[in-house]
């Protein structure tokens, strides 16, 4: 079978007024009477094909509820693998049962839900047709599983609060699709057949679930409250007999009509959130640390821009490299948090238009003045699954010490023709006080993707004085042209899912059109059946520096031209298997001199509620300059007792600053989405033994409906 030849399914949602008790056996005689949704097809590993396990999905709804029910039958069930007890725990980890729902039919945006066997449950809200995922997204919904000896159960009650659809219509249809994953064969099926390029809430694929009708949205008003008592000490400017504080503060979520959502905070805090993974960078350039803080991932989708990226598709850059809006820009300095005074942000769509506006205000401290953040952002929904957007961003001091004000302003456009064919574009300007802000960039990329031919080229240049103030640019004053061809057939070799040789080409000036790098690769990846891969790269590449930079503690690297030539190979194993790892070599010239660099990573999985996870990686470099080893070591353990009792233990090690940062996260969720925190968090220099810092908080927070 092709899954894009084949019709979209369609379904039958029934009506009910039976009470359905969600306790994962389905006994009520409703279940027996919706309509069953049978006939999974494979996307991976073999692109349609009937489903190898059999699955039975029914679908139930009253005014204020949706139901979903699976039984995933399974002739293997004690071979059945179960991620995790946390919520949103790792889909990637074991066998799942999802659905996702397109409530307004625009073939575009989802709410996505997870399962997997232990009850534990995944959330996630989409937008434009699977570009921007939400993992942040908290939904109310309650979920029960079974097992037997031939199947394990599913069964979901959806409040329709936790949605928004057009509640003024009476009668109504939404996009759906299944899922079923099987790990253990490293197998994705679905109810509405996707081709192996695609994933669930790839929505302009998806099926139809008809016969709603009389829905109720209810008041969708939520407020949060928090309490947090928090034990700091350590070296200045932390207090070095201990501080203790306490604080209070809130969320307030409102849902304004069918298509928009407000949310407002208020003395904002963050001390659950778990540190930063560690990094080691042998470049010139700054190092890009993903957001963390729940609520500015939330619905971060909805205001990127920049050089975004496409699943499956090799694009030449990525959000790492430039990104107009990057939220740790806001209440952090340093890594450090700083005090936020509050916000508010109102997102959501009306009409064709997806819309996002946030505005947020930080506290006065001794590091840093009182500022004020806004953005807003607009996408025009075109041509399908295609858009054209404009953001505007600002920062503004409010304190007596004032910093300098900055603007930024873009406009971009998202086009996807043909089923294969992706261009990305944008125009970026940003502005402040004297023309040391003042500065543009942009973009064009294309790129092709279709069962056998993947290849891409783009054109991008940054300014010297482009300065978003809060944006990331990793590196400016260039002119970057990138190309890639690669291939990726299925051979038909007994254990092998795809091959995929490749060649890419960077080549990058200065805009003066001074060359400054230069890299051409040749790559060959084997993707396996059972969910390894295999990775071998050969990289050719010109550096010119015209200023000399520290590469490590004591290291400078001087001006001048440098060749570099290495080789790399990685493997990394499925996550089916109990005991997984990974491991990577690469050897070659670097700067001046040679650089070996070795990473092993490893997982345990001995009980379903206990995964533990080791990496260690070093860079051996020797250069005239210097010779040194950039050493990173981590271990985490994730553990629960139940899906409302869960934690976690991280701790990581630094060479290059010589420091363990240790994390302990304990979450008791005492009600729907409401948590007791406990975290504790040790920095020490480890020649020292000085404690850098450590703090103990407990953070209490309750969700309260209306």
């Amino acid at each position: 079978m092709d899954p894009d030849a084949v019709p979209r399914p369609v379904a039958h949602a029934m009506v009910t007024a039976e009470r359905i008790v969600i306790d994962g056996r389905l006994d009520e005689a409703s279940w027996a009477r919706a309509e069953p949704l049978t006939d999974f097809v494979q996307s991976v590993p073999f692109t349609g094909h009937p489903a190898s396990q059999r699955t039975v999905a029914r679908i139930l709804y009253n005014a204020d509820h949706l139901y979903v029910a699976a039984v995933c039958f399974d002739t293997e069930i004690e071979k059945m693998m179960v991620a995790g007890l946390e919520h949103d725990f790792n889909p990637g980890a074991g066998d799942i049962f999802g659905v996702t729902l397109d409530t307004f039919l625009d073939r575009r945006n989802s709410f996505l839900f997870l399962v997997n066997p232990g009850g534990a449950l995944r959330d996630e809200h989409t937008m434009n047709d699977s570009r921007n995922v939400n993992v942040a997204w908290d939904a109310v919904a309650h979920v029960k599983t079974s097992i037997t000896d031939s199947a394990w159960i599913v069964e979901m009650d959806i409040p329709l609060t936790t949605l928004r659809f057009a509640a003024d219509r009476a009668e109504q249809s939404w996009g759906i699709n299944l899922l079923r994953r099987v790990r253990r064969a490293n197998e994705s099926s679905y109810w509405a057949p996707l081709d192996r390029r695609y994933v669930i809430h790839r929505m302009s694929r998806a099926g139809t679930l008809t016969g709603l009708g009389g829905l109720r949205q209810g008041r969708n008003l939520t407020v949060k409250p928090f309490a947090v008592g928090t034990r700091t000490e350590g070296l200045p400017p932390l207090a070095p007999g201990g501080d203790v504080a306490f604080d209070a503060g809130g969320d307030l979520k409102w849902g304004l009509s069918a298509g928009l959502t407000l949310d407002l905070t208020y003395r904002t805090e963050f001390s659950q959130v778990e540190v930063d993974q560690e990094q080691v960078n042998l470049t010139r350039f700054s190092l890009f640390f993903p957001e963390r803080r729940d609520f500015f991932v939330e619905n971060a989708g909805a205001f990127s821009f920049g050089d975004v990226t496409e699943r499956n598709y090799r694009m030449g850059s990525s959000p790492q490299e430039f990104t107009l809006f990057h939220s740790r820009r806001i209440g952090l300095k340093d890594g450090r948090p700083l005090p936020i005074l509050g916000g508010a942000r109102l997102t959501g769509r009306t009409g064709r238009n997806d819309v996002g506006l946030l505005t947020m205000q930080t506290r006065t401290t001794a590091e840093a003045p009182a500022e004020n953040f806004a953005v807003a952002r607009v996408r025009r929904n075109v041509f399908g699954t295609s858009d054209v957007g404009l953001i505007v961003l600002s920062r503004e001091p409010t304190g007596a010490d004032s910093a300098p004000y900055n603007r930024s302003v873009g406009v971009d456009a998202n086009l996807r023709a043909l089923g294969n064919l992706v261009i990305n574009s944008y125009v970026a300007a940003s502005a402040g006080p004297g023309a040391a802000s003042d500065g543009a960039a942009g973009r064009v990329s294309v790129a092709w993707r279709d069962r056998l031919w993947n290849t891409s080229a783009m054109v991008k240049q940054v300014e010297a004085t482009f300065d978003p103030g809060i944006g990331f640019v990793r590196r400016r004053d260039m002119r970057h042209w990138y190309g890639t061809v690669g291939l990726h057939p299925r051979p038909r070799v007994s254990g092998i899912q795809e091959i995929n040789p490749y060649v890419e080409l960077d080549y990058i000036t200065d805009t003066r059109g001074l060359l400054e790098t230069r890299q051409g690769l040749l790559g060959f990846g084997v993707s396996f059946t059972e969910g390894g891969n295999l990775q071998l790269e050969v990289r050719d590449q010109f550096e010119r520096i015209a200023d000399p930079f520290s590469i490590f503690t004591g290291v400078v690297i001087p001006p001048g031209d440098y060749g570099f030539r290495d080789v790399s190979v990685s493997y990394r194993s499925s996550e089916a298997r109990r005991l997984a790892g990974s491991a990577s070599l690469s050897a070659g010239r670097f700067w001046s001199g040679t650089r070996r660099a070795v990473g092993l990573g490893g997982s345990w999985r001995p009980r379903h509620n206990l995964f533990v996870e080791v990496s260690a990686n070093r860079n051996d470099v020797d250069l005239p300059e210097g010779s040194f080893l950039a050493d990173l070591a981590s271990a985490r353990v994730r553990f629960a007792t139940s899906t409302t009792f869960f934690g976690s233990a991280f701790v990581q090690y630094n060479a290059e600053t010589d420091q363990l940062v240790s994390n302990l996260r304990l979450d008791f969720r005492h009600a729907p989405l409401s948590d007791v925190f406990l975290v504790l968090v040790d920095r020490r220099h480890l020649p020292t033994g000085v404690t850098l810092e450590r703090s103990v908080a407990v953070k209490v927070t309750r969700l309260l409906a209306f």
